[in-house]
């Protein structure tokens, strides 16, 4: 394969990877653009239903109010006293609620203001029969009673809020079908991404393998040339470096284009699928709301509700189609992570220097200044070894111990974070202590795994820090281990070589 021609197939493949990057953007900004749609279809779904139950719960307690009125000229009993001002004081709130709600819908708005109107005007008639039966004024009480107007003014706030039910019903089928459109188009959209995704994939390990073959072939090529053939010898160790440099290419391009937009793809399946169990649970209980069958009194009403057949099939439509993309992904980052192993060779090498590690931790502690100030948290550094090691993976060592005690301290107590060491036997021992929220002794292994996290995930992270925290332990030819327990702080302890020599560099990659 001569220069030029490998020069212009290594273009073809960066324009045709470019190309299929571009295309992976514009998914994952339509994927955002549905899922916001499904949010707001979702958000109004939910309203409707709050509007309905408002609606109710104020036509129950007029009901309830005029009730009690009647219960205390009957019987003339202070509990119904007591329920008539309990009923009374909560109906205009009720009402001035559900004229918040329905600003939206101007003919809603109209219907709310006449039944204000009405209740106040109903209410004062409450209060007048009340007032003579206080009296031991009956007569006249029942004499009001008897009137028509105040069952006329029932009647008609009555016929109003059923005009109002029926609006919100109307609107809540129309917003239902709303969001199952944007539900559906949001996974249709998520669900491409993924493929093109695992289509982008395989054409990368496809060049990916071309070019290892490219490289070795010209390897055996330049083992059975003849070495005395020095224009020989040149042509394929050029060739070999352009092999090389190809792979490192690719791995740049898998590493830092793919990536992204696939986990904008992971969070947005895992948001759909959140929306997903909401809709569904609020569809099945508008379901049995409307059934014209009643419950069986013996029925559990903290039971989820049920959904009817055709809502059945699509909650398991919608299921199967997030299971296929969420695999797809799982796929994807195996893939990803195959191809990177591949360019390994770049990797730092470690340096051995003379380290004053308290001034080491001293300069980590200040750039976390803040973060401690905002926790209220204290950190301590005790006397330290001095050692020789490498610089940069001892502050990113530390950096990571001090950055997971500030952040998972237990709430409402200050923190005390203390950093100490000691020497023995040739080797360095630092301890990082804290008194945070503590590690379940099960996890103690779990969270050095690469993208395990373990207790409550209510702090930011990828689950890598510890993970890459043992992995340069090791490399320096130490060990890292962990004391906890649930509620009383966490303990790490990491043994390092006193002297680590240029004999171990990268030994332990």
């Amino acid at each position: 394969m001569t220069q030029a021609r490998a020069r212009q197939r290594s273009l073809l493949q960066i324009v045709l990877l470019g190309i299929a990057f571009a295309v992976l953007v514009v998914i994952s900004i339509a994927s955002v653009y549905w899922l916001q749609r499904a949010r707001e279809d979702a958000a109004w779904v939910a309203h409707t239903l709050e509007v309905e139950n408002q609606i109710s719960l104020s036509l129950l307690q007029m009901r309830r109010a005029e009730s009690a009125e009647r219960g205390y000229l009957l019987t003339q009993q202070p509990g119904f006293l007591e329920d008539y001002e309990e009923s009374a004081g909560g109906i205009l709130p009720l009402l001035r609620k559900l004229q918040e709600q329905t600003r939206d819908n101007p003919s809603q708005q109209q219907a709310v203001i006449e039944i204000m109107a009405m209740t106040e005007a109903r209410l004062a008639q409450f209060r007048r029969v009340l007032e003579l039966g206080h009296a031991n004024k009956l007569d006249e009480a029942t004499e009001i009673l008897r009137v028509n107007t105040g069952r006329d003014t029932m009647n008609r706030i009555r016929v109003l809020s059923e005009e109002m039910s029926a609006e919100e019903h109307r609107l809540f089928r129309e917003r239902t079908i709303a969001a199952d459109r944007s539900q559906a188009l949001a996974a249709i959209v998520t669900t491409s991404g993924s493929a093109l995704v695992l289509l982008l994939a395989a054409i990368s390990i496809f060049l990916v393998r071309r070019s290892a073959a490219a490289r070795d072939e010209a390897e055996t090529r330049l083992r059975d040339t003849n070495l005395n053939l020095e224009s020989t010898v040149l042509e394929r160790t050029a060739d070999l470096r352009e092999a090389n440099d190809e792979i490192q290419r690719f791995a740049y391009i898998v590493s830092h284009d793919l990536r992204s937009p696939l986990v904008n793809i992971m969070g947005f399946t895992s948001e759909l699928e959140e929306l997903r169990t909401d809709i569904f649970r609020r569809i099945a209980t508008l379901g049995r709301a409307a059934s014209p069958d009643p419950m069986p009194e013996n029925a559990d009403n903290d039971a989820a509700p049920k959904l009817d057949a055709a809502d059945q099939q699509l909650s398991q439509d919608f299921t199967e189609a997030l299971g296929f993309i969420k695999s797809s992904i799982a796929k994807m980052d195996r893939l990803i992570s195959a191809i990177l192993n591949l360019t390994r060779e770049g990797r730092r090498e470690f340096k051995p220097v003379l380290i004053d590690t308290r001034e080491l931790i001293e300069g980590i502690v200040s750039t976390v200044a803040h973060q401690a100030a905002e926790a209220e948290a204290e950190i301590r550094i005790e006397p330290l070894p001095q050692i020789v090691s490498d610089r940069l993976a001892l502050e990113q060592i530390f950096s990571n111990l001090i950055d997971n005690a500030l952040k998972y301290l237990r709430k409402g107590i200050p923190g005390d974070i203390r950093i100490r060491g000691r020497q023995k036997l040739g080797f360095a021992i630092f301890e990082v202590a804290d008194n945070g929220r503590g590690i379940d002794p099960k996890d103690h292994q779990r969270i050095f795994d690469l993208f395990r996290r373990a207790g409550t995930q209510d702090r930011p992270g990828q689950g890598i820090g510890l993970a890459h925290v043992r992995a340069l332990v090791r490399r320096l030819g130490g060990t890292m281990t962990v004391s906890s327990e649930l509620g009383t702080g966490s303990t790490f302890t990491i043994t390092l070589p006193a002297k680590w020599s240029a004999a171990n560099r990268d030994s332990q990659a």
